[in-house]
């Protein structure tokens, strides 16, 4: 209601439509093995982690990690997730969220910090490719800021949406950070990577399912 069929929303992937929490904390695990590092469980991943991914470490580490060892951490973080991702599936209620989205008139696009060449596959291999009017992954070095990747994915959709009208879902403090950086709106989940607590602190809604995650965005961009 009181909608113009212009609202957008920019999904995230990892820790929001693809529930890869396991696989996540498992690479994450075998990347910290690496250096000695004890292994940690998702709360304390939630509690810590941030971007770009090297100050993570740094949270851990006491130090950043040298480039020796960002190359050799995150090396054994891809190889372990895309062994470990098969198990992985889409969060509870997505793709009937993604179906109702677009049932209603209005359009939505996927923007990830995964891989461009491994996204696509990917999000094909679950039938939803069709619900987005463009999907892209990361170009270019893993472990930044996804907001100059914002820039780029809403620039190719120039003439199909407003920033102003555009909510950004994701699970990551980088993802309001990304939606301020272009003039979108945002919403964060808290089933991905971050805690509420973190999440709160941003100062954009915060909610616990993806189904209050499109409700949140329904209202934004009214």
């Amino acid at each position: 209601m009181g909608m113009h069929a212009s609202a957008h929303i920019v999904w995230d992937w990892n820790g929001t439509l693809f529930h890869d929490n396991d696989a996540i904390i498992g690479a994450t695990n075998a990347a910290f093995a690496e250096l000695g590092l004890e292994p940690i469980t998702l709360e304390q991943y939630r509690a810590l982690y941030c971007v770009p991914v090297p100050k993570f470490y740094e949270r851990l580490l006491g130090r950043l990690p040298t480039d020796a060892e960002w190359e050799l951490m995150d090396g054994v973080f891809h190889r372990y997730y895309t062994e470990h991702r098969v198990r992985c599936g889409l969060t509870d209620g997505a793709a009937e969220l993604l179906a109702g989205w677009c049932s209603a008139g209005h359009s939505q696009s996927l923007l990830s910090m995964y891989g461009h060449e491994d996204l696509v596959p990917l999000v094909r291999g679950f039938g939803i490719e069709a619900h987005f009017i463009r999907v892209d992954g990361r170009t270019g070095p893993s472990g930044g800021s996804k907001a100059e990747h914002m820039v780029r994915h809403l620039e190719a959709l120039t003439g199909a949406v407003e920033p102003a009208r555009t909510v950004v879902i994701g699970d990551a403090a980088d993802d309001a950070v990304a939606a301020r950086h272009v003039g979108a709106r945002a919403v964060l989940y808290t089933g991905g990577s971050h805690s509420r607590a973190s999440l709160e602190s941003i100062g954009v809604p915060v909610v616990d399912t993806l189904a209050e995650a499109v409700a949140e965005a329904r209202r934004l961009a009214a």
